[in-house]
């Protein structure tokens, strides 16, 4: 079995390091030209739509979730448990250097981040609950290939809510029992267990309301998980602070492979650090234009630059929180600790021993988000390929029984089958992605011409009338609800030069 494990491994890795990665940098790279640096370009617009009022229906209830509560749903996947554990690993196999090629891919992918979200809120669908769509949806409908989006939500329902959700309940049990082995020195074997029929116990309460509740929990759970590990992260910085311009000079100057302490090549530093930046951030993967086609929001493109902004949320806050703290806490050794271990080290050695707990805490809140917005992919992808009521409620008992599981069975060669065939999920998207990209550049020009013009962009189908497969978006009172919409100021002679820009 491990002969397996180890084969699947290898071969997953060559995937991603000589297919998948370079297909999407060279993505990134085209929609971040052609888009005139949307990414960068409209970092404020992101905040502003961030804080976007909701949409009502004809009876004065929100029409779907937030545009915020999306962010953070998404936001909730994207933030686990490898934003500690892989990001100490890049720093331990490619020194501080990976830091930099990690926060670069960050920069790239949320281009890709951008056009994914905007078209998966393009061919949205009306439900129950709201909204849902994804990659699969705009398959289906932008490219008329539904064989295509079975096929690419297939792959999503084996690798997130089912194999990377367990993953995430075994770690929560093993970081538990460790914690309580470590203050106490008591056995706790016993500990897995009782973890996981609390951790499957609360998910179930949560994924059986449905998208709304799911959104409810991450708008309170996202900020506050965050702020728990930023908190950590700086204390450990102040400790050490002495230390931190050393390691700011160490991320650039070894990033181009001067001065290796650790004997890396500048292509395995590259390749660390953009490999961990792309699993960290999901940007093109096709994961989180799943929960940004939940939102309810007057323009596809309000949504792609809040799914961008989670782009930068994830990479440049919080694996770098893990970046800073381990580089100025622990010496960075060949052959040293790795992963959580390396982590854990950083924090007992600079605030005490009492961290082995606050450590388990923040892990819990890490990995049980992204079971959340890991479950809400799968949610999408099933309603895609069946929207029996049946089916759903199936799915939703296999994801409660799957996170048990997972908390006290190790099943490695699962989960390395699942890194490779995600590498194919991505692959799937970014080729659809790449031949619905002219849409994204038409969304995009239609959204900044009504910014200049001082108005807060509202989409309807009409101005993409030779589009076919478009299901929302009928009339502007569908899409801005029952009250009137009053046009926001109009933008100042330097904020109309931003919007501008390179025009797409």
């Amino acid at each position: 079995m491990e002969a397996i494990e180890s084969w699947l491994a290898a071969q997953g890795d060559l995937f991603w390091t000589w297919v998948v990665l370079p297909i999407l940098a060279l993505l990134g790279v085209y929609l971040t030209v052609r888009t005139g640096v949307v990414q960068i370009r409209l970092l404020p617009e992101m905040f502003r739509t961030l804080t976007d009022k909701t949409p009502l229906d004809a009876d004065g209830r929100p029409q779907s979730v937030s545009s915020f509560q999306a962010f953070t749903i998404s936001a909730a996947s994207r933030v686990g448990v490898g934003n500690i554990a892989g990001v100490a690993t890049a720093i331990a196999l490619g020194g501080p250097g990976a830091v930099f090629w990690m926060w670069l891919m960050a920069a790239i992918g949320a281009a890709s981040a951008f056009a994914e979200s905007s078209l998966a809120q393009l061919f949205k669908v009306r439900d129950s609950d709201g909204f849902r769509g994804g990659p699969a949806y705009y398959m289906a409908k932008g490219l008329g290939a539904r064989w295509m989006g079975i096929v690419f939500a297939v792959i999503l329902i084996f690798c997130f809510p089912f194999a990377f959700s367990a993953l995430q309940a075994n770690t929560i049990a093993i970081t538990t029992a460790t914690a309580v082995e470590t203050l106490t020195g008591a056995d706790a074997q016993w500990l897995p267990l009782i973890a996981g029929v609390i951790t499957a116990g609360l998910t179930a309460l949560i994924v059986f309301g449905g998208v709304r509740r799911i959104a409810d929990v991450t708008q309170i759970l996202v900020p506050v998980m965050a702020l728990a590990y930023l908190l950590l992260g700086l204390a450990v910085v102040v400790v050490h602070i002495d230390q931190l311009p050393a390691v700011f000079a160490s991320i650039y100057t070894q990033a181009f492979g001067f001065n290796q302490v650790l004997g890396a090549t500048l292509g395995q530093i590259i390749l660390v650090g953009a490999k961990r930046g792309m699993f960290s951030n999901e940007a093109g993967l096709g994961s989180a234009p799943n929960a940004g086609a939940a939102a309810a929001v007057t323009h596809p493109v309000k949504q792609g630059l809040v799914q961008s902004l989670g782009v930068y949320f994830d990479t440049i806050i919080v694996c770098s929180i893990t970046a800073f703290l381990v580089l100025v806490a622990v010496p960075i050794e060949p052959g040293g600790p790795q992963g959580v271990e390396l982590t854990q080290i950083a924090l007992e050695t600079s605030l005490g021993s009492w961290t082995a707990i606050a450590l388990a805490v923040v892990v819990f809140m890490l990995a049980f988000s992204s079971i959340i917005g890991n479950y809400y992919y799968g949610e999408a992808s099933i309603e895609f390929i069946s929207p029996r009521r049946s089916v759903l409620l199936v799915f939703r008992s296999l994801v409660v029984l799957a996170v048990l599981a997972g908390s006290v069975a190790s099943a490695g060669v699962v989960w390395s089958a699942a890194d490779a065939v995600m590498g194919v999920m991505a692959v799937i998207n970014l080729v659809a992605l790449a031949l619905l990209s002219g849409l994204v550049f038409r969304l995009l020009k239609d959204y900044t011409r009504q910014r200049r013009e001082g108005l807060d962009p509202v989409f309807t189908r009409d101005r993409m009338p030779d589009v076919k497969g478009i299901s929302c978006w009928e009339d502007a009172l569908s899409v801005t609800g029952p009250l009137e919409v009053v046009p926001r100021q109009r933008p100042s002679k330097r904020q109309r030069a931003d919007l501008d820009g390179r025009r797409p």
